[in-house]
Order: C-alpha cells, then sequence, then structure tokens
C-alpha cells in the first residue's frame, strides 16, 4: 500500500480554539500526523511526498473566491489595526441575512465570516500551504488508484471532511476526500462512494455532493444533536434532487462503544455493495477512540481493526484519507491496528 504523507504540514500551527466560551489550545497539532507517520514507517510501508496539487483539481470542488481567500486573506487580516495573527471571524451570515440577499463585502472582517462555519478554523500565514500539501496527498492516493492500485492512503493534514465548497470549519480547509472523488470521478469512474468514520459527521462531505447521485455519502458519527457540528448529520438528510437516496448519515448514541459503532459501519458497508461503486474513499478518523480528548464515542483499539477488517472485505480500490483523531499518545496504535485489519483483508 501507497502511503503520501507531506512534510510541509507542520508548518500549519493553529493556535485558538473556541470551547465553551473559552479560547483554548487547538487540538489540531502537527505532532498529530507525525505520529500517524512513525506508525506506516514502523509497520514498514513506504512513505512518499505527493507532487504537488494540480489547482485544477482543487478547482473542480471548490469555488475561486474562496481559495483566493484562504491564499490571500491572511496578509489582509494582518494589514488590520490589532490584528490577531489567525482569522477568527466575529460575524457570520445568518439565514435572515441570506434570505433577504445576503453577499460577500470586499473587506476581509466579511470575508472571515462568509468563507468559515465556525471558530475552529484559524487561519494563520501558512494556513494555505499545509492545506495544499494535504489536497495533494489525496490526488496522489487518488492517482495510484487511477493507475491500477488497490489501496493507498492520504495521511493528510490539516483534515478536509468539515469543509464545504466555499466555507472552512471543525480545523478543516479544502475538503481533501472530496479532491480524491472528484479526480476519480473526472478519470471515467461513474460511482464513488465515501465511507466517513470520523466520529464528526462529514457535514462539508455531504454538502459538497448533496444533488449528485454518481457519489455516495455515508457517514457514522456521534448524535448531531449533542455533537458537532451540531445542526447536520442527522439520519433524515438522504440528498435531493439527482441525488436523493444517496447519502447516508448513521449518528449514534453519545458514548457508544464497538458494537454499535461497527454495526453502523457494517450498515453503511451494506449501502456501499447496493450502489456497485467502482472504488471507495474512507474519511478515516481516529476521534472515536476512547482515548479522544474531546470524545463522543468510545471505540477500542480492537474495534478499529475490525472496521478495517470491514472495509477491506468490500474489495474494493480504496483510498484511505485522514481526517481527525487529537488523542496523539494513541494515534500510531490505532493506525496500526486498523491497517493491520484493512491490510489483511485487502491481502486475502
Amino acid at each position: 500500500m501507497q502511503v503520501f504523507f507531506d512534510p510541509g504540514h507542520a508548518i500549519h500551527r493553529p493556535e485558538a480554539f473556541l470551547m465553551r466560551g473559552r479560547l483554548r489550545a487547538n487540538f489540531e497539532v502537527p505532532a498529530r500526523a507525525e505520529a500517524l507517520a512513525s506508525a506506516c514507517r514502523a509497520m514498514g510501508l513506504a512513505i512518499g511526498a505527493p507532487p504537488a496539487a494540480d489547482t485544477r483539481a482543487i478547482e473542480a470542488v471548490h469555488d475561486g473566491g474562496y481559495l483566493s481567500f484562504l491564499r490571500d486573506g491572511p496578509a489582509a487580516w494582518a494589514a488590520l489595526p490589532e490584528a490577531s495573527r489567525e482569522i477568527l471571524a466575529n460575524v457570520h451570515p445568518v439565514p435572515e441575512m441570506v434570505q433577504n440577499g445576503a453577499r460577500c463585502s470586499a473587506g476581509i472582517v466579511a470575508q472571515a465570516g462568509w468563507y468559515t462555519a465556525d471558530l475552529a478554523c484559524p487561519i494563520g500565514p501558512d494556513t494555505f500551504g499545509a492545506a495544499l500539501g494535504a489536497a495533494a496527498c489525496a490526488l496522489a492516493g487518488a492517482g495510484s488508484l487511477i493507475e491500477g492500485g488497490r489501496a493507498a492512503y492520504a495521511l493528510c493534514r490539516p483534515p478536509g471532511h468539515h469543509a464545504y465548497a466555499a466555507r472552512a470549519g471543525g480545523h478543516c480547509y479544502l475538503n481533501n476526500a472530496a479532491i480524491a472523488v472528484e479526480a476519480l470521478r473526472r478519470a471515467g469512474l461513474p460511482r464513488i462512494a465515501v465511507l466517513d468514520i470520523d466520529s464528526h459527521h462529514g457535514n462539508g462531505t455531504q454538502g459538497i455532493f448533496w444533488s449528485r447521485a454518481d457519489v455516495l455519502t455515508v457517514s457514522v458519527h456521534g448524535d448531531p444533536n449533542r455533537y458537532y457540528p451540531w445542526f447536520v448529520g442527522h439520519a433524515s438528510e438522504r440528498g435531493e434532487g439527482a441525488g436523493r437516496d444517496c447519502n447516508l448519515n448513521l449518528p449514534l448514541a453519545i458514548g457508544s462503544t464497538d458494537e454499535a459503532w461497527l454495526e453502523a459501519i457494517e450498515t453503511g458497508i451494506a449501502a456501499i455493495r447496493r450502489y456497485d461503486a467502482q472504488a471507495l474513499v474512507v474519511s478515516l478518523g481516529f476521534d472515536a477512540s476512547v482515548h479522544e480528548p474531546l470524545n463522543a464515542l468510545a471505540v477500542s483499539a480492537e474495534g478499529f481493526a475490525r472496521a478495517g477488517a470491514a472495509i477491506a472485505a468490500l474489495h474494493q480500490p480504496t483510498l484511505l484519507v485522514q481526517e481527525g483523531g487529537y488523542a496523539v499518545d494513541h494515534l500510531g496504535t490505532l493506525l496500526a491496528r486498523f491497517l493491520d485489519g484493512f491490510l489483511g483483508g485487502v491481502s486475502s
């Protein structure tokens, strides 16, 4: 299995994180990716740096104005009097504003609110560069499948599944999984499935493919009535138009352990089989772990191994795209156990 990893991720060091009204240290730190890379090396997996991302592949998913904001916004923000190092919005367009014809003005304060969903996605001068590197990993992984590979792992940091086509959120800036899916589609594969097993709903991925029939999105996550992203991720959300019934959410009760989580994954796998996809993209998060500092679920290392085996049993060309997981001291073990199950199934 090929592993793609961009060491340039380390330039992105977000500081701020708002939790229950308090600013605290951000959980999305460079050590996360380094722990995962170390686990890959310990398993004897070859790690390669991806080629630079094709900007056209990113523009196929993300809005041009949004990309310009990520690239140029930090400099405009820094020019404000008494500005913080990172862009943090203090106003967002609420539904009533949108209903009344709201639009984004030219000012950076307005852009910060327009192009971000929350205060869990601070944007610094190095954020866009790191996000491009993460997207490059996903594109390299997709390229591996296009060339006939059976499995690849895109060790992406920052993660991506909360990023919409024109909005950052939840530590995410470019939707790496969606970028990979679009690359696979444009290479001629008619149907792609996404299985998101991060403990948070993959709201950005859902939003990007909401009206499309050529991509099935499945997300297993903590109940959004009590967990981020709070407003979406409910079982009733099935897609619209051509995409009706091509979106499946499987929310779990807070505190769910291995059996409930694995049962939901099996339900998602059954839906993927019925959909008859030509490739699978897995949004692989380890924040469902019992060790997670902000956990909603309580999955063991053995649970991750069993999930890996279950996913491999689909026998689909599979790209694993790294998402969340913030218990740094446990990430290497969790990845190793997942890959033990997954690679054992791929080789059988």
